[in-house]
């Protein structure tokens, strides 16, 4: 990949970190619940997520699920029916700052973090179709594939956790704010996450 592809690509891969999005929303609620510092385990777990995904629309997989309506609407089901989950279990999480006793860092709270990020967008079969359109734009044919995705994926992947990482530590800083409507907050962002959730299987 030329420097001027790889700039262009850059370009491109900030403005889909910034873009609206289920990762970006659970990166702003993680930020406000538990600060950024833990918030940063949602984090790479959806830029691992989204690391896999680049990996499957470019070695092929994606052309896949274009090409059959069975698998794209089982993913888009099954994507939806976790987004319902996570909205759900955002909806009922305590108001910021009433629960500052309890073991928050405990051992298995950055797991389960890491794994809620990774699995929003793991599950999330928009994304899967938009980098199988997306990344073919920028792929050489003459050079090595496994280059160019380790080059492709190592850039989506600082730009995400960079921009999530913003994201997130501009939720802390409005957390006194957040402590005095922190219920509403949680529940307006389980309510985003269940609407994506139910309206991503019914889409075209």
């Amino acid at each position: 990949m030329s420097l001027d592809t790889w700039l262009i690509y850059l370009l491109a891969a900030t403005g889909l970190s910034l873009s609206p999005g289920p990762n970006g929303l659970l990166a702003l609620t993680h930020g406000a619940l538990h600060g950024r510092r833990k918030a940063l385990y949602t984090i790479c777990g959806g830029a691992l997520g989204f690391v896999i995904v680049i990996a499957l629309s470019m070695f092929g997989i994606g052309a896949l699920l274009q090409a059959s309506l069975v698998w794209l609407a089982v993913l888009k089901w099954l994507g939806g029916a976790y987004l319902v989950w996570l909205g759900i279990q955002v909806w009922r999480a305590p108001p910021i700052g009433l629960d500052l006793s309890a073991p928050a860092s405990s051992p298995r709270g950055g797991a389960s973090m890491f794994r809620q990020g990774a699995l929003s967008a793991l599950t999330n079969p928009k994304a899967l179709l938009f980098f199988a359109a997306f990344l073919p734009q920028f792929i050489d044919p003459a050079r090595s594939l496994v280059l160019q995705f380790l080059l492709m994926a190592g850039t989506f992947a600082v730009v995400e956790v960079t921009t999530e990482l913003l994201i997130a530590g501009f939720a802390q800083r409005i957390s006194p704010w957040l402590r005095r409507v922190g219920r509403r907050f949680n529940q307006a962002c389980g309510g985003v996450f269940m609407a994506i959730g139910v309206a991503l299987p019914l889409r075209p």
